[in-house]
């Protein structure tokens, strides 16, 4: 059975409810896949018609996967850069050549981990690359992140609203850490049809103090409600419709939520 939570604002503002549902169901993606298609044929089973403003999130997982991403350690050569890495934090020198592959640069590492900055400007634990829940060649084998999360949110979402005529929002999750934090979330890294940052700056608190810092991420948030429903580990639920949640056109992405490198406190 799919999966639901309702929402619920505070008692003094406007009564709306948000709705989560996961989508089980969801074959084996493989490279070349339509996830347009799959998509709509797991709304489908639910009898899940779209309606305007609702957003599909899915788990990155499953993006990489129908766009190549999954690619067989016995084809990397590692270089000596990788192998010096390799020994120093314990690792295959071979999925090391690819972390340094999909970075801009290493940021920190130790035994087990290699710190990074993603070339898409995501500082994350080894470049993003996994290895679970994915099928293995016979040496191994390692899924990256898509080359281009926002632009397959944007192709997704131009594909399900010619489908289904409704407008719709598209965010695809991963799971990240958090410095300073233990444990996962989901975190938004391509976006459509969504509003990435809710900037307040220029407004008033409720005591009429001017907000000078104050910038809501919408997207993060509600990749990271999804993916709590969604499952990080057997599930097998990588589609989530979210509903409810207030929607306007607007062309936000999640570049767009990058700290700049000049901002970067600890660098």
């Amino acid at each position: 059975m799919p999966r639901r939570i309702p929402g619920h604002t505070d008692s003094n503002l406007p009564m709306s409810a948000v709705s989560v549902t996961t989508l089980p169901g969801v074959p084996m993606v493989r490279a070349g896949d339509n996830l347009a298609d799959i998509v709509l044929e797991a709304l489908q089973q639910q009898a899940l018609e779209p309606a305007d403003g609702d957003i599909l999130v899915l788990a990155q997982k499953i993006v990489s996967k129908a766009e190549g991403r999954l690619v067989a350690l016995s084809s990397v050569e590692p270089g000596a850069e990788a192998r010096q890495l390799a020994e120093a934090t314990d690792k295959d020198p071979r999925l090391v050549q690819l972390v340094l592959d999909e970075s801009a640069e290493v940021m920190r590492s130790k035994p087990g981990v290699i710190i990074v900055r993603h070339r898409l400007g995501h500082v994350c634990a080894n470049a993003g690359i996994d290895q679970s829940n994915i099928e293995h060649s016979a040496d191994g084998s390692a899924l990256l992140l898509p080359l281009d999360p926002d632009g397959s949110a944007v192709a997704l979402r131009d594909a399900l609203e010619g489908a289904t005529g409704k407008k719709l929002g598209v965010i695809i999750s991963d799971s990240l850490n958090r410095p300073w934090r233990l444990g996962t979330v989901g975190g938004a890294i391509g976006c459509a049809g969504v509003t990435v940052l809710d900037d307040r700056r220029g407004g008033q608190d409720i005591y009429g103090r001017e907000l000078k810092v104050t910038m809501i991420n919408q997207a993060d948030s509600i990749a990271a409600l999804a993916t709590m429903l969604m499952g990080e580990t057997t599930e097998r639920t990588p589609i989530a419709l979210v509903r409810g949640l207030p929607f306007g056109r607007v062309h936000g992405c999640a570049a767009d939520m990058v700290r700049p490198i000049a901002d970067d406190l600890f660098k």
